[in-house]
């Protein structure tokens, strides 16, 4: 059973709340993703559960049993950090043996262990090399394989990729996840790149300030944000967020008197999201803004567009020729909206 339960999880240091009442559960045979800006806590919370960092209060389970204050080498979970912590002077092999030597595991089970885990991340040719003679990629392939060759039930990851550059990044991140459904690992991973948490994981927890903003499958966070911050920070370019100013005369975009009216029921600063996606640029029909820049992508363009003191986001097919400060608007359906109160919280 690999099963992991965080329950009211606290870590504090000198009375500031790093993780803050923090619960989730990694079903067995799952990939987990920890999302979040820097200091959010999620690799604080992923060195709690491996045993490296001291629990202020709540509970870690792994396989329903209670490891909260167990010594790490008997949780039975095996780690790979964001450097690659090689041995510089060990060969290949002797790197990914290291650990199963000093866990006095006999010589032949080493080699049986080797030889598959070698062929599984792809280095069979590389098992005499010193680090050094390594690509970074394939460094990280030796750290996979050492955290494999444990042959534990439960794999930690602290922003593996980190190092990588971003086609290298592209292709671990296949590799990684089907590592991990191959071998039936239930794998907990660090991030902060929204890319990998959309493309890796079965379940996200996405962090702020040392507290879970939401919980859910990639397409939950993306489609179904709980918080204006969720709303914000997934999507690559993200959602736009556009306050509201609400009367008599109903609600329209803040700092826009007229021509500015929105189709929806909201309160006075409340919040309107809208992905840039599902926005339509026309010359004469919609909300009048102007345009900022465009950046040419290439298969499409991202076009920045201010609403009076504000500024939205458009991303439209194909290369928009718009020039700067050129008077156009915008709209949308009323099925694409999402609507936030004031504090930032998700409106039914």
């Amino acid at each position: 059973m690999s099963r992991i339960e965080v329950v009211s999880l606290v870590k504090e240091w000198n009375g500031t709340r790093a993780v803050d009442n923090l619960s989730f559960v990694v079903p067995e045979g799952t990939f987990t993703v920890l999302l979040g800006p820097s200091g959010c806590g999620k690799s604080t919370t992923l060195r709690m559960i491996a045993g490296l960092e001291d629990v202020t209060a709540g509970r870690v389970l792994i396989g329903g049993k209670d490891v909260t204050r167990a010594d790490p080498a008997k949780r039975q979970v095996s780690m790979v950090f964001q450097s690659y912590a090689l041995f510089p002077h060990l060969s290949v092999a002797e790197n990914i043996l290291f650990g199963l030597k000093v866990r006095k595991i006999a010589a032949a089970e080493r080699d049986k262990r080797l030889k598959r885990v070698a062929g599984v991340v792809g280095l069979e040719d590389f098992l005499d090399r010193k680090p050094a003679q390594l690509s970074g990629g394939q460094r990280q392939r030796v750290a996979l394989a050492r955290a494999i060759v444990a042959e534990y039930p439960v794999c930690l990851m602290d922003e593996p990729l980190s190092n990588l550059d971003a086609k290298l990044r592209g292709e671990m991140r296949s590799e990684i996840r089907d590592l991990q459904r191959k071998l039936g690992m239930t794998m907990v991973y660090v991030t902060h790149d929204q890319t990998e948490a959309m493309s890796m994981a079965d379940q996200v927890v996405l962090m702020k300030d040392g507290v879970c903003e939401q919980i859910g499958t990639p397409d939950d966070l993306y489609n179904r944000p709980s918080t204006a911050f969720v709303a914000r920070f997934l999507g690559m370019p993200p959602m736009n967020v556009i306050r509201l100013a609400c009367g008599a005369q109903g609600c329209r975009v803040a700092g826009l008197e007229s021509d500015g009216s929105v189709t929806v029921e909201a309160g006075d600063g409340w919040l309107l999201g809208v992905r840039p996606e599902d926005i339509a640029l026309d010359p004469s029909c919609g909300i009048p803004g102007q345009a900022i820049a465009v950046d040419y992508l290439g298969a499409d363009s991202v076009v920045r567009i201010a609403l009076g003191e504000q500024q939205i986001i458009a991303r439209v097919a194909g290369h928009c020729q718009l020039g700067s400060g050129q008077p156009i608007r915008v709209s949308w359906t009323p099925a694409v909206q999402h609507l936030f109160d004031d504090q930032g919280r998700r409106v039914a």
